[in-house]
């Protein structure tokens, strides 16, 4: 540490600290008094001083357990303070304070229902269908991906969400990439699926594009997961909806944003539709290995997910809030993409580093076939 070194070098020493144990930074200290280097031992003492003054009066007026922004990402490139003193810099909190708890879920009418089931998928079982969520907060250090800190804030959201539209949730903590890999072909095969109509799987974790990361650093390639829940490996949800959220990064790279250009938004041009000729008519219906599918994904390929470390992710938050408020008259497709609309709105606040006004842009992706209305709390004949 005497020494002249790079600063990420001296950042990423004092950032591995916590990690060695409660007693590390004491054996630090020591270590530098015994090699007369008491300067940077006061230096380091007094900072951690400075810093939780300062959080003090931050936590005076905005409340107690602030919120600091965090990735998704196992290689973040953003900057970050010495683990010892304060984790990530602040992000902005949009309300000035904690988020609310998950708003209750508003039910559809029976009129609601009535107008419009003729185009929608048929969702009325009870329960609506079965719903599993994997959620890793804890990882080995092997890889060094570091704790998700409102990780649990997300988790505990979403199941309160799937539970109040209906659905019967199983819950699965900290589990490596092959317990994962078990847990969804025992959830996809459960003869259940029978006798209800549709299904959710939700992933939270830390990731790279394509895949999501087990507790033991190895990944979960999302392409086969999606798989187990096909036409051909599920016949139990044929023709069924079949819901996926992914709150996990796809990149590292911190998305910086642009200023918008004066007058109106632009629009693309309307594509061409072309017809397919000389179709022969099958004998025997068929359905395409895929199909009735449509996942969320809290971020674009290739960039970084947002997390609030009190709050949770910026999309599990907007997802939570939109879909207890606007399913019992909106279908999932517009709700997603109105998450989208309030996840564009969203920018960090980390004055004084390259992550100040990052931003982060949600995405779907859909195979299904009809309006996907959750009717919550509508049940035929009760």
């Amino acid at each position: 540490m005497a020494k002249s070194g790079s600063f990420s070098q001296n950042v990423e020493f004092l950032n591995l600290l916590p990690k060695r144990g409660p007693n590390a930074f004491s054996a630090f200290c020591e270590a530098l008094r015994e090699t007369k280097q008491q300067h940077l031992e006061a230096m380091i003492l007094k900072t951690i001083s400075n810093l939780s003054h300062g959080i003090a009066r931050l936590e005076h007026c905005y409340g107690s357990n602030l919120p600091f922004p965090a990735s998704e990402s196992c290689n973040s490139k953003r900057p970050r303070w010495i683990g010892l003193f304060c984790t990530e810099p602040m992000e902005h909190s949009l309300d000035n304070g904690d988020g609310p708890p998950i708003p209750p879920v508003k039910y559809c009418t029976p009129e609601f229902y009535h107008d419009h089931q003729h185009l929608a998928y048929k969702l009325v079982s009870e329960p609506r269908g079965l719903a599993l969520i994997l959620s890793n907060v804890h990882f080995s250090s092997e890889k060094d991906l570091e704790y998700r800190a409102g990780g649990d804030v997300d988790c505990t959201s979403l199941e309160m969400l799937f539970k109040h539209l209906g659905y019967q949730v199983t819950v699965f903590h900290d589990q490596t990439a092959q317990e994962m890999q078990n847990a969804l072909e025992r959830f996809s095969k459960l003869p259940d699926h029978r006798d209800v109509d549709s299904c959710v799987v939700a992933l939270l974790s830390h990731g790279v594009e394509g895949g999501v990361y087990g507790s033991d650093g190895k990944l979960l390639q999302l392409q086969e997961a999606f798989r187990l829940f096909d036409n051909a490996n599920c016949p139990n949800l044929q023709n069924k909806p079949k819901m996926f959220f992914i709150q996990a990064c796809r990149g590292d790279e911190t998305d910086r944003g642009v200023d918008q250009r004066d007058g109106k938004e632009w629009s693309d041009s309307p594509g061409c539709e072309e017809s397919d000729a000389n179709k022969e008519e099958n004998l025997k219906l068929r359905l395409p290995t895929c199909s009735d599918m449509i996942c969320g994904y809290a971020c674009l390929k290739g960039t970084a997910a947002m997390r609030n470390t009190k709050r949770g992710s910026w999309y599990i938050e907007a997802l939570t809030s939109v879909f207890a408020e606007d399913s019992r008259d909106t279908h999932v497709a517009d709700m997603l993409v109105k998450v989208n609309r309030q996840i564009k709105q969203r920018e960090g606040y980390a004055p004084g580093t390259e992550f100040h006004r990052c931003k982060e842009m949600s995405e779907y992706c859909s195979t299904l076939c009809r309006d996907l209305y959750l009717f919550p709390g509508y049940l035929p004949g009760k």
